[in-house]
């Protein structure tokens, strides 16, 4: 095995703070009490600083070394299906599939939580029915990732979970065009 430093601490800070926030406003809150319009306002600052990270941060938290590739989610689910293993460094294809997933999803629930208080949209009923069944949506994509990481971790003998607090993870030794 070879241990190698993948995930930066401002990317664990955000993982395990939108983790929180998340499951806080989504299981905690009244929907009709202010702390939920602050923590919503909080996740989507969050995602606001990880957007900005994912321009200028480290190597793996770059957009640019996870882009969005139907081709490469195509051949994960490849080797799934053949059993083939290859343990990637950063994000998998389909672990960036789901990245995008969930960012956009959840600023579509900040939007549409904001338009529900704006005097405009006041008493219309589609930004709450939206705002709805993003929430759905991003709860069903968070169930996906927690099974996807579960599975994968045991597939590959790659730690996900550990990686994402410790910062490292820990890939057999194989040759480097193996670990992207």
């Amino acid at each position: 095995m070879q241990r190698h430093y993948v995930w930066d601490p401002l990317i664990r800070l955000f993982h395990w703070s939108l983790v929180i926030l998340f499951a806080a406003n989504a299981l905690l809150t009244d929907p009709d009490e202010r702390i939920h319009e602050v923590l919503g306002y909080v996740i989507v600052g969050l995602i606001g600083v990880r957007i900005l990270w994912g321009v200028i941060g480290s190597r793996y938290a770059r957009f640019s070394s996870f882009p969005p590739s139907f081709s490469g989610a195509v051949g994960q689910l490849t080797d799934i299906a053949t059993g083939r293993v290859r343990p990637h460094r950063g994000h998998t294809p389909l672990g960036a599939l789901m990245i995008y997933n969930l960012l956009l999803t959840i600023l579509g629930i900040g939007l549409t939580g904001y338009l529900m208080t704006t005097d405009m949209f006041w008493g219309i009923e589609w930004p709450e029915e939206l705002h709805e069944a993003l929430v759905t949506w991003a709860e069903i994509s968070v169930v996906l990732h927690i099974a996807a990481v579960i599975y994968e971790s045991r597939r590959t003998r790659v730690n996900l979970a550990r990686s994402m607090v410790s910062g490292y993870k820990d890939l057999p030794t194989s040759p480097p065009e193996t670990q992207q």
